[in-house]
């Protein structure tokens, strides 16, 4: 990480003169065809972004959660991509204008630094997502993208690893280039093998050794 702690608590700390807005599970932080009004940090919570395909469609892009900021792209190139942003838990975030986070990051050029660290993750986890998708196999992409999901959201368990982020099959197809029918039978299908378990919209990975495994 290229940012030490003093520096992101700094740039938190440009947040927390802004606006404190809180959020239930599945309120728009931006809503479809919005702009965002501003740039958030994510105090606690969970924040699915997402956009519509051109079927009428949910495309999961990515899931962000505590101590990650959203608008960052937008606030820095101007460009407006029509993501949907909502809340899949409980969450509270930090708002503050573009306007006024431009203005921060031209008089305090050392904020440039946290910035150019949670910009390099925000890519880093997007190419993960595309090296997941050139895998040949529903089963392989699913292995990879939930392999990816334990090291984000993963809590230890007496039983094995919890995905603490819900997920509907049709989030879990769209983020595999799949039907949701064809990513429902192959979780069924892990599920009956003892790799994982579902319970109701949270995932708990089983047999960690196995689904690395599937993708060697």
């Amino acid at each position: 990480m290229l940012a030490n702690d003093m520096q992101l608590a700094s740039l938190i700390e440009l947040f927390h003169t802004g606006t404190k807005q809180e959020y239930t599970k599945g309120e728009f932080l931006v809503r479809p065809g919005s702009p965002p009004n501003g740039v958030f940090y994510i105090e606690s919570g969970l924040v699915k972004a997402y956009d519509i395909t051109k079927y009428g469609e949910e495309n999961l892009l990515i899931i962000r959660q505590h101590g990650e900021i959203l608008g960052l792209t937008w606030a820095v190139t101007d460009e407006n991509r029509d993501i949907i942003y909502s809340a899949l838990a409980p969450t509270v975030v930090w708002m503050v204008s573009k306007e006024n986070f431009l203005s921060y990051l031209q008089e305090h050029p050392e904020a440039a630094i946290p910035v150019i660290t949670l910009l390099t993750d925000m890519y880093r986890l997007h190419s993960e997502r595309i090296m997941t998708l050139e895998y040949r196999t529903v089963k392989e992409r699913l292995s990879s993208f939930l392999l990816g999901l334990t090291k984000r959201f993963g809590t230890k368990t007496a039983e094995g690893i919890r995905i603490e982020a819900p997920l509907r099959h049709q989030d879990i197809a769209s983020s595999i280039s799949s039907t949701r029918e064809t990513a429902s039978r192959t979780l069924s299908e892990l599920e009956h093998r003892g790799v994982l378990k579902t319970e109701q919209s949270y995932i708990t990975i089983l047999d960690i050794k196995a689904l690395n495994e599937i993708i060697q």
